[in-house]
């Protein structure tokens, strides 16, 4: 039965049950391939598109619209893909979601205009919005609700893994052209073939749909739910444009450190794969700490503190200056601080009506990276030197009202009685 609570252990789980977890977790594994393949090559590739050297401001700015086309395509992707999860079911939009990402991270590669890549970034990113709501039920409707904070984790750790891949893509591939490094995004387009055969619906959403007509989209904003809908807006907006302000910028913080623009280009190349490493080792360290806290203390109390925490680690990073090494600490401990977006995995979607569900939480989630889109351009535009920490030290700062709204969360329904981590 989904979500049972006589599940204690993995051997216990149905057939069904892991078909459903492998399939979400591959799908986020190349959300994260997909996702980050830009951020290893953004400087050099659009420089070369627009002619230009690459620390010309024009590529800044460029840069920072085609990252801002592709968080606003993500949001989009949320809410179209979200409402198709729940019209046609988890499995069918899982499946259109990852061939969408897929296909176009792959066109990329024929772009001969900085505007073609900003095209083709915001097309992928609406497979990538959509995945996210699509994948996160899939697993809240399926697996043990009591397993959730461990759940949240592990899928999360899915796209951390993916970021790695994208690392180890970028390292063997810096002595080539940035372009072919888009080719890699292409795989997961196979793994739609075994989902589509493989993954069965959800019984939660099949039961639902059979017994009651699927609500409209703007019911976000009925009495019954609109307040839950406002409170994650707000969360998402704020708490996603200072994190992806600093996942888009630390690149450049990299590259404008001393040791680091001694560097030959294929040098350059590594150290900024290396720091994003740093980054995703702490962040998959972070997730279990986050679900650790959501255990101990439920989801509300423990993105408050997450939330606090990276804004100290902002602080702590970006008000001084440092050398590549501690920079390379520090950007470990934001990345742990990030284990806070993977409880909103598990919290997000049960807040919603089942049918409602994946249009919510895509919806929600996925309107954060509108504001954080505009974010990015704003700090494109603000921060004209090549030192960008003064912009990342102020992004941090939008934690602290992030960390205060989640207090007034719910908690999601069904979390009595949270166990142990499953055991095999």
């Amino acid at each position: 039965m989904n979500g049972s609570t006589d599940i204690k252990h993995l051997r216990d789980l149905s057939p069904q049950q892991w078909k459903s977890g492998a399939a979400a977790w591959l799908g986020w594994l190349f959300d994260g391939l997909d996702m980050h393949i830009y951020t290893l090559v953004w400087t050099v590739f659009v420089a070369q598109l627009m002619g230009l050297a690459e620390d010309h401001p024009d590529v800044g700015t460029k840069g920072s619209i085609i990252q801002a086309a592709f968080l606003v395509g993500w949001a989009v992707g949320g809410w179209i893909f979200g409402r198709v999860g729940d019209l046609l079911g988890r499995g069918r939009a899982l499946t259109l979601t990852i061939l969408t990402y897929a296909l176009f991270t792959g066109l990329s590669f024929f772009a001969t205009e900085w505007w073609h890549l900003m095209l083709c970034r915001f097309l992928s990113a609406l497979g990538i919005g959509g995945e996210w709501a699509v994948g996160a039920s899939l697993l809240a409707e399926t697996w043990p609700k009591n397993w959730r904070p461990w759940i949240a984790a592990v899928l999360q750790s899915a796209v951390n893994v993916g970021i790695l891949a994208a690392c180890l893509a970028g390292w063997l591939l810096s002595a080539s052209e940035p372009r072919y490094l888009f080719l890699v995004g292409v795989l997961p387009a196979f793994l739609t073939l075994w989902i589509r055969k493989a993954v069965p619906e959800t019984k939660e959403w099949e039961q639902a749909r059979a017994g009651q007509p699927i609500p409209r989209a703007w019911d976000l904003f009925s009495p019954e739910v609109r307040g839950v809908t406002w409170r994650v807006l707000i969360i998402c907006g704020v708490s996603l444009t200072a994190h992806w302000a600093f996942m888009f910028w630390q690149a450049k913080v990299v590259k404008g450190l001393p040791e680091v623009a001694a560097m030959t280009k294929p040098e350059q190349a590594n150290a900024l794969a290396t720091a994003l490493m740093w980054i995703m080792f702490g962040s998959i360290l972070g997730n279990f700490i986050a679900g650790g806290f959501a255990k101990l203390a439920g989801y509300r109390k423990a993105i408050f503190t997450m939330f606090l925490a990276y804004f100290v680690a902002m602080f702590l990073a970006f008000h001084w200056s440092w050398d590549w090494q501690a920079t390379k600490i520090w950007f470990f401990v934001i990345g742990v601080c990030q284990g806070v977006f993977g409880l909103f995995t598990m919290c997000l979607p049960p807040l919603f009506p089942v049918l409602l569900r994946t249009t919510g939480a895509g919806f929600c989630y996925n309107f954060g990276r509108i504001v954080a889109a505009a974010g990015t351009v704003f700090f494109g535009v603000y921060q004209k030197v090549p030192d960008v920490r003064a912009a990342m030290l102020f992004a941090g700062f939008l934690f602290i009202p992030a960390s205060c709204i989640a207090l007034m969360l719910p908690d999601p329904p069904s979390e009595d009685g949270m166990v142990d981590p499953p055991t095999d």
